[in-house]
């Protein structure tokens, strides 16, 4: 019995320590976080998580406001629109239809699109029976982006339009003849990434946001503040969205009509935990279960020097340290370190003072690594 005793308390005295460690730990990350907002109140609020399961660490935060208008107090839990982070939901999802032996890495998109973009691909000159999954992927495919001056010429004079899917990538093919040879260049661009949603319809014969949804498993994961914003219903129990802007052109996202970004280059909506959740799971194997297609994931499509691009996210170097990235055009940025086993996610709320997500991100992970 004293035996039983003794190794209890040890236990609690181990358990208690481990917790206080994570507590201090946590507590120089709010320095750094209020330490960087009060020298960048322009940037409106700033949000955070970082999940580092191997140090006990599952911690959220926020400062500034939801609302420069209002000067509303910003609530940690609020979601925001991630934009292009959503890629990477898109290309696990691919990868997941991959993985059930639904699709293949390498199969030319010719017959997975519908056939009217099909028609209008072919009417440029795409070559679409040498155009792979693969290609949209990494944005090798050497199809040009409809998110060109033109279109925002366009949406800063109809910021309330309501976009279509067919029309963005015709769109895109009326304003830009092919850029290459699929395989041969890298250019991002958001309409490869509505042709994969396309692909996605065509092979789970739901809605791509439905299927998202139920491929990546949502429910099971708790990714309870993630949907598509506009497309899905608002989720019970989520608190209201933050306001996000880009003050150099005058811009709000709360003033755009959702389709100017919605069908798979962007259009989620998720919680900055949420993000980093995803992160975290996708990269312990656990949406993924094939380890060789999560590797395809993260493995350089052509050499690193002309493109740090993979599989719907990047692999770059961050301060010494490898990650995995993906960012959004309004300032939403999050990143898995292999080497610590963590993701962090920063939302900027003024996309102009984004650059203070990466400063962020490499304090706190520095601390970790201490």
């Amino acid at each position: 019995m004293k035996k039983i005793s003794q190794i209890f308390l040890i236990t609690l005295f181990l358990t208690l320590s481990v917790g206080v460690k994570a507590q201090s730990v946590e507590m120089k990350f709010q320095q750094v976080l209020d330490s960087v907002y009060t020298a960048n109140k322009d940037a409106v609020g700033i949000m955070i998580h970082v999940e580092a399961p191997d140090k006990n660490i599952s911690w959220t935060s926020a400062v500034g406001y939801a609302n420069k208008e209002t000067q509303e107090a910003i609530n940690k839990n609020q979601p925001a629109i991630i934009a292009s982070n959503t890629k990477t939901y898109v290309a696990v999802a691919i990868v997941k239809l991959i993985e059930n032996g639904k699709l293949q890495l390498n199969q030319p998109i010719a017959d997975l699109i519908n056939p009217k973009t099909k028609e209008l691909l072919i009417a440029d000159g795409y070559k679409v029976n040498q155009i792979t999954i693969k290609h949209l992927l990494s944005h090798t495919s050497g199809i040009a982006d409809y998110v060109n001056d033109a279109y925002f010429a366009f949406i800063f004079e109809h910021q309330d339009y309501h976009w279509t899917r067919d029309e963005q990538i015709q769109f895109a093919v009326e304003n830009a003849n092919p850029l290459a040879e699929a395989g041969k260049t890298y250019s991002y661009a958001d309409t490869n990434y509505l042709l994969l949603t396309e692909i996605i319809e065509h092979k789970t014969k739901k809605p791509f946001y439905t299927a998202i949804r139920e491929l990546l498993e949502f429910k099971k994961h708790q990714l309870n503040a993630t949907w598509f914003y506009s497309l899905e219903k608002y989720p019970k129990n989520v608190l209201p969205l933050v306001h996000q802007y880009y003050s150099k052109y005058g811009l709000k996202v709360a003033d755009l009509h959702p389709s100017f970004d919605l069908y798979g280059g962007g259009g989620l909506t998720a919680t900055t935990k949420d993000l980093a959740m995803f992160f975290q799971l996708l990269f312990e194997g656990k949406i993924v279960k094939d380890k060789k297609l999560l590797e395809q994931m993260h493995t350089y499509v052509l050499p690193q020097e002309e493109s740090r691009y993979c599989l719907g996210l990047q692999n770059i170097n961050f301060h010494g340290m490898h990650a995995y990235y993906h960012g959004g055009f309004w300032g939403t940025d999050c990143m898995y370190v292999p080497e610590l086993n963590t993701t962090i996610s920063v939302y900027t709320l003024e996309k102009s003072k984004r650059e203070l997500n990466a400063e962020i991100s490499n304090t706190i992970l520095q601390i970790i690594k201490q």
